[in-house]
C-alpha cells in the first residue's frame, strides 16, 4: 500500500488509482493530500512554488474564465467534464473548440495509472526507453547490447532490433533525430554509433546487415578513454551534444562530420591541476539543449552543480553563463521545461529540484565540501541524517522528495505539453516503482508499482495518457488510462527473478 485518500487504499493490487474518482479532494479549495511518503509531510509543508511557474503552469492547464459565467453552478478545480462541454457548446471561447489549456485541463486527470501492461520482457537490465515526439516510435536500450524500435501504431510491434557495437558495459543513452530517421546511441566509449531507423532492415546488426557508423568524440591529442552518459539531438537535427566521464560537455556538427567544441565543464578545483591522477574530474551524467535554439545547453555533474552554457557569449574559455548550487550530491538528469528558463534535475541527494535560470550565480566556492559524512550511492542507501539537510545556498525555486536515487542514472522529467500543460513531474526510482509529482503543490499524485528492480527510465506519450516504465528486472510496461478494457498482461509466472547487484 503506497497512497491512501478519502480511506481507499491504492497500488494494493500492484496497480495505481486514478485520482478521478477523488479529485474533488485534491483540488477543492486547493487543499493539498497529505500522502504516505509524498513531499508535503504533515509538520513540514511543501513550500510555497515560485509565483510565476505557479501562474504559468496554470495558464497552461486551467479552464477559460468564461466558462463560469455561462455554465451556472459551483465554481470549483477542476471542472467536471460536463461542464466543460456544455460551455463548448456554449461557444465560451467563441472558437466552437477547446482551447489548448482547455484540454490539458480536460486530460490532464486522466494520470496513466492503470495496467500495466507487458510491452516487452528481457534477462537483460533496461537502462533507456523513450518515446519519440509525435509518440509513433518507442525505443528501448538493454545492457545486454539490443536496442529495440517499437512501431506504437502498430500494435507495439518490433520495428528494428539493433545489436549495438563495441559496447562497453551497457548502452548508457539513445537520441531520435527530429525527423524520426536516425537513432544514435552510446556507451562507455568516446564513438558514438548512428543508426538509419528508416531502413527497411529489421534486425540491425552492427557491420553485418547495416552499417553503424562511428562518431568519434575524442580530440586527435588524447591519451586516454573515455565513456559518454548522455546524448541529444539539437532541434533542427544538426548537431549532438554530449555529456562524458571525463568532465566535459562535446558538441558533434553533424553536417561537418567533426567535433565542434569541447567545454571541461565540470572540473574541480583549479584547472592547473587538471589531470586524471588528481581526480579533479566529475563525471558530466547528463545534457540537454534549454530550448529550439540550440544556443543554450544545461548540464548536471557529479560535483553537485548544474550549469548553464550560452555558446553566443563564451566570456572566458569552459566558463558557464551561470552556475545553480543547491544539490548535496551528484546530478543524475536535466529535464527542460523548452522555455530557456525552467528545467529540473534528479540529485544523490535522492531529491529532484526545480530551477529558474534566472537565479543563477557565478560563484561554486560555497559548493565544495559541504558533506561531512563517507557515502557511496552505488552500493550504499543514503544516511539517515542527511535526509532532511538543506544546502545553506540553495538557490532552487521547488524541491521534490519522496522517490529514491540510488545504483544507477535515475531519469525524471516533465509531464508532455501537450496533455497536461507540463503540470506533473514523474521519475523512475531505485525502489522499482514510478513517481508522479505536481509541479506545484508537490505532492506525489501517483505511485507506480510493478517492478522488482530500479527503475531507471520512463516515458508518458507526448499525446495520450499513456506512461512506459523500463526496469533492471528486464519488463517494459505500459500504463494507461481508462484503459483498453483489457485484462492487464504481466510478467511471466515462471520466470526466474534475478537479484541485481551493480
Amino acid at each position: 500500500m503506497f497512497v491512501t485518500a478519502g480511506g481507499v487504499d491504492i497500488d494494493e493490487m500492484g496497480y495505481a488509482m486514478s485520482r478521478l474518482e477523488i479529485e474533488s479532494e485534491l483540488f477543492d479549495g486547493g487543499n493539498t493530500v497529505h500522502e504516505a511518503g509524498s513531499s508535503t509531510r504533515p509538520g513540514k509543508p511543501f513550500p510555497k512554488v515560485d509565483d510565476e511557474i505557479s501562474q504559468l503552469t496554470n495558464l497552461r492547464s486551467g479552464p477559460n474564465d468564461r466558462l463560469h459565467q455561462l455554465v451556472p453552478g459551483k465554481q470549483q478545480l477542476p471542472v467536471s467534464p460536463v461542464r466543460m462541454l456544455a460551455g463548448r457548446e456554449s461557444n465560451y471561447s467563441g472558437k466552437g473548440k477547446f482551447s489548448s489549456a482547455d484540454r490539458c485541463h480536460m486530460l490532464s486527470r486522466y494520470l496513466p495509472v492503470n495496467g500495466p501492461w507487458l510491452v516487452d520482457q528481457t534477462t537483460s537490465r533496461a537502462y533507456v526507453s523513450q518515446f519519440s515526439a509525435d509518440g509513433s516510435l518507442f525505443v528501448a536500450g538493454f545492457q545486454g547490447s539490443n536496442i529495440r524500435i517499437y512501431n506504437v501504431d502498430r500494435g507495439w510491434k518490433v520495428q528494428k532490433n539493433i545489436l549495438a557495437k563495441s559496447l562497453r558495459w551497457t548502452v548508457t543513452d539513445t537520441s531520435l533525430s527530429p525527423d524520426q530517421r536516425y537513432l544514435v546511441y552510446t556507451s562507455m566509449s568516446p564513438v558514438v554509433h548512428i543508426v538509419n531507423v528508416g531502413s527497411s532492415t529489421t534486425e540491425s546488426f552492427a557491420n553485418v546487415t547495416e552499417i553503424h557508423e562511428g562518431l568519434d568524440f575524442s580530440s586527435n591529442d588524447r591519451r586516454y578513454s573515455f565513456g559518454i552518459f548522455s546524448v541529444k539531438f539539437s532541434t533542427d537535427g544538426r548537431e549532438l551534444v554530449a555529456g562524458s566521464s571525463d568532465d566535459s560537455i562535446y558538441v558533434y556538427d553533424l553536417e561537418a562530420n567533426k567535433l565542434s567544441l569541447r567545454i571541461m565543464a565540470h572540473t574541480v578545483g583549479s584547472l592547473a591541476l587538471y589531470s586524471r591522477c588528481d581526480k579533479l574530474l566529475a563525471d558530466v551524467n547528463t545534457v540537454t539543449f534549454a530550448d529550439e535554439s540550440g544556443n543554450l545547453i544545461y548540464s548536471g555533474s557529479d560535483d553537485n552543480l548544474c550549469k548553464v552554457w550560452d555558446r553566443r557569449c563564451f566570456v572566458a574559455k569552459d566558463k558557464p553563463a551561470g552556475v545553480l548550487v543547491g544539490h548535496l550530491e551528484g546530478i543524475t538528469f536535466l529535464d527542460s521545461r523548452g522555455d530557456g528558463r525552467y528545467f529540473i534535475s534528479n540529485g544523490k541527494d535522492q531529491t529532484i529540484k526545480l530551477w529558474d535560470i534566472r537565479k543563477m550565480s557565478s560563484d561554486t566556492s560555497c559548493n565544495l565540501g559541504y558533506r561531512n559524512f563517507e557515502w557511496d550511492y552505488r552500493w550504499m542507501d543514503y544516511p539517515p541524517q542527511a535526509r532532511d539537510l538543506k544546502h545553506p545556498s540553495d538557490g532552487s525555486v521547488a524541491t521534490y522528495k519522496g522517490h529514491s536515487v540510488l545504483r544507477t542514472l535515475i531519469r525524471c522529467y516533465f509531464s508532455p505539453e501537450y496533455s497536461t500543460g507540463q503540470k506533473y513531474i514523474y521519475t523512475g526510482s531505485h525502489d522499482s516503482r514510478v513517481y508522479i509529482y505536481d509541479v506545484v503543490t508537490g505532492a506525489q499524485v501517483a505511485v507506480l508499482k510493478h517492478h522488482t528492480s530500479p527503475v531507471r527510465d520512463c516515458s508518458w506519450h507526448p499525446h495520450y495518457p499513456v506512461l512506459v516504465s523500463s526496469s533492471w528486472d528486464g519488463d517494459v510496461v505500459k500504463w494507461e488510462f481508462p484503459g483498453n478494457g483489457e485484462v492487464p498482461v504481466l510478467a511471466n509466472e515462471r520466470r526466474v527473478r534475478r537479484q541485481y547487484y551493480d
